[in-house]
Parts: structure tokens; sequence; C-alpha cells
């Protein structure tokens, strides 16, 4: 079952997302300082308490214990007990009768500050004069303890007031920040609204476009140029594709229509046109067209496998390919025969895929042979196959054109001589499918040269 969409558009879910991370840093940030301030508090109390109970055990050691002992926070309480727990002195703060803390956790606490290097400080909610304090417990040698009290009234109601303005701010500081990140978010993708919008329009025209660039030469502007590269592409490649449909139709319409043509001729007038003489049109008309079917599927399945990438020897796979073509083949009609031989220089090895480029070297060779005087030479060298002949050549400025589909020169629009007019077209989209290419160059035969720049192994 596929899930349900987000209703939600980005800008929201990106500013929902970002305010539930800013509320929850801050809420453990609120924490933090929360417990710092307490904490800090706390150990100034410590502190306090545990000079005040080390003064007065001093005190008490050098025998000088005043009748009143003194105090200098609010709410602090001193006492010197005795070893039964009595009030020895105390503080103005405090009773004369009544010890801050109970016996049993005197003589506990006693006992821990023994242990402790004389003095122990804890909190209690056990003092005689508040709920809540920082007691600090000091022994003296003759049994007697000093005690010093601290209430934590203080301490907590600053950090209760803190915790209450924390509680204030801290939603509060979240909406600001969640409308700050709402209007940078807007401005952020108003970029790509915009595109979307054009895209939107380009797709219902269904024609031609451009997507808007944005100003900046950050990620939004690269992917709006990319966009439009890609536009660029498909535009092309649809073009392509109506002109080779177009040109498809024409050249398959020609041997169907001579196919045609023959057949009514030799119903109409049988006797006229024998068999033999009819099967020999027929055949040709037959193969031409065969030929033209079989490079039309060559290119139809340009792009549509991976690409392989293999070691290849370049002069095994020339000496296949003149083989395959019997060594010697034959042009037009009335010609001469053409000699195909095979050159080797240095290590000719290359990387690529090897049906690939003995198909691109089976039709520069076949071109070759088409309009060669009398001799095709094929050359494999590190990284690259070289064509050569003896023929008319190809003039400068038609050496690009040649490689467009159904193209053909003035000299080779005959039939047999022009071929499909696909097979240069097949060569390099080919070799340019596997990062290589194919060009035209003149021959130090006097003809054409055709090279095959390979990727080196």
């Amino acid at each position: 079952m596929r899930a349900a969409p987000s209703t939600w558009s980005l800008r929201a879910r990106l500013t929902v997302l970002a305010s539930v991370l800013i509320a929850v840093a801050l809420a453990v940030g609120a924490l933090v300082l929360s417990a710092v301030v307490s904490g800090g508090r706390v150990a100034a109390l410590d502190e306090i308490a545990r000079d005040r109970a080390l003064l007065v055990a001093r005190l008490a050691s050098s025998d000088q214990v005043p009748d009143v002992l003194p105090v200098s926070e609010p709410g602090e309480v001193v006492q010197l007990l005795g070893p039964a727990g009595d009030v020895l002195a105390s503080s103005a703060t405090a009773s004369r009768t009544l010890p801050v803390l109970p016996a049993d956790e005197l003589g506990t606490l006693r006992a821990e500050a023994v242990a402790a290097d004389g003095v122990r400080v804890v909190g209690t909610d056990r003092s005689a004069y508040d709920t809540a304090a920082r007691v600090a417990v000091v022994p003296v040698a003759d049994g007697t303890t000093a005690v010093a009290s601290v209430p934590l009234q203080e301490v907590e109601g600053v950090v209760r007031a803190l915790r209450v303005s924390l509680a204030v701010v801290v939603p509060l500081l979240t909406l600001v920040a969640a409308g700050v990140i709402w209007a940078v978010l807007g401005r952020a993708l108003s970029p790509v609204e915009e595109l979307r919008r054009s895209a939107d329009a380009i797709a219902r025209s269904g024609g031609p476009g451009v997507l808007p660039v944005p100003r900046a030469d950050d990620e939004l502007g690269a992917l709006a140029r990319t966009l439009n590269a890609m536009l660029d592409s498909l535009q092309a490649a649809a073009a392509r594709q109506r002109s080779f449909v177009a040109d498809a139709a024409h050249e398959l319409r020609s041997p169907v229509a001579a196919l045609r043509a023959s057949i009514e001729v030799a119903r109409l007038h049988p006797a006229a046109y024998p068999g033999d003489e009819l099967a020999a049109e027929l055949e040709d008309e037959v193969r031409r067209l065969q030929a033209l079917v079989d490079d039309l599927l060559v290119l139809a399945r340009i792009g549509a496998r991976p690409v392989v990438d293999e070691d290849l020897g370049l002069a095994a796979l020339a000496h296949e390919v003149v083989a395959v073509s019997g060594g010697r083949a034959t042009g037009e009609a009335g010609r001469p025969p053409v000699a195909v031989s095979v050159v080797v220089e240095g290590e000719a090895t290359a990387r690529g895929d090897r049906a690939a480029v003995g198909r691109i070297l089976r039709n520069l060779v076949d071109n070759a042979v088409r309009h060669a005087a009398s001799q095709v030479r094929v050359t494999a060298g590190p990284g690259i196959l070289v064509v050569d002949d003896d023929g008319p050549g190809i003039d400068a400025a038609d050496r690009e054109r040649v490689f467009e589909r159904f193209t053909r020169l003035d000299e080779a629009r005959e039939r047999d001589a022009g071929g499909t007019g696909l097979g240069l077209a097949i060569a390099r989209e080919t070799a340019r499918e596997h990062g290589d290419d194919v060009v035209l160059g003149d021959s130090p035969l006097g003809g054409l040269r055709a090279e095959v720049r390979l990727s080196r192994s």
C-alpha cells in the first residue's frame, strides 16, 4: 500500500522541523541554565556555611567563643552544641535552647565529618529553623560541635523565578524563530517555485521553453542551468527524432515502391518480365531494404545497453574485420577489385566494447571499399584505428555533414555506391556513446582517412 502524500508544503515541513529543533534546544538550554544557577548558588552557600562553622570551631578550640556568634547571611544560623546536643552558644538568629539539628542527625554528621577531614556539608530538611537548608558540621576536640546552617529559600526562589521566565521566553523565542524561518525559507524557495511554474507551463504547452535562472550563482542557479541544458538536449533529441522518422519513412518508401512497381510490371506483362529477371530485381531491392532495416535497428539500440569496458587487441580485431570482408572487395559493377590490407604499428591496444569497435571499423572499411579506386589500408596502433583509401575523398566542408543520418554526397547518390546513408552516422554515434570519436581527414593514399580514437588501455 502506498503511503498517502504529505499535504504540507516543503516550506511548512522545514519550518516545523526547524522550530521543533529550536524549541528542544532552548528547553534543554533552560534546564541546563537552571541547574547551573542552582548549583552555583548552592555551592556559594556551602562555602559560607563551611567558613562559618570552621570559624566557630577555631573560636571554641581557643576558648574565645563570644556570647553571640557572628552571622552575615539572611536566615543564617550558627550554634556551638555540646556532646549531648545541648546549645552552648548561638547566633542572634537562633535559640539558645533549640539545637539546629536533632541529636541523631547531628551524631551521624559529626561521625561523617571526622571521616571527611573535619568538615561535612550536606543538605537537610530537618533543620529546626528552615524546611530546607545547607548545614556545615565541624567537630571540636572536647566533644562539642560547631554547626552553621544557611536556608535554601532564596536559592529556590531565584530558580523558580528563572524557570517561570524561561517557560515564557522559550515559547516566545520559538514563535519568533518560526516566523523568521518561514520568511527566510519563502525567500530562499521562491526561485524553486518560479522554476516549477515555468516547467509546468512548458509541459502544458508541449513546446520549447527556457527556465528562469536565479541571479545568485548558487546551487539553484546551477540547477536551473542544468535543467535548461537538459531541455535543450531533449528539444534537440526530439528534433532529431522527427527528422529521423521523416528520413526513415522516405528511405523505406523508395525500396518498397520499387518492389511494388516490379511486381506490378511482372503481373501486367508476365511474358515481357521473365521470372529469373524478376527474382534478381526483387533480390536487389530486398537486400537494400534489409540493409536499411538492419542499420535502423543498430541506431535504435545505441544507448539502450550498458557500455562495456574491456582490454582490446586492435590488431586481431582489424584482421578479423578484414577477414570477414574477404580480404578483397568489389565496389560498383565494372570496377576492379579493391585490395584491403592491415598494418600494425606499435602496441595496438585500447579499452572499449569489442563488438562496438568492430562495428565501427566494419562500417568504415565498407565505406572505404565502396569509394576506393584500388586499395584500402587499415592501420592499428596504440589507442587508434585508421582506415585509408585511394578514392575521391571528401571536401573539408562536407566532412562533418557526412556523419548526419541518410546523408549522401553527390558522388554517392547512386544506390549501389551510396549504401543506406547510415554507415558513418552509426560509426560516430557508436564511438561517442563509448566516449570515443571518429574524425575524417586526408589520406596519404590520395583519398579519405577515417580515424577512430579510442581510450588507451
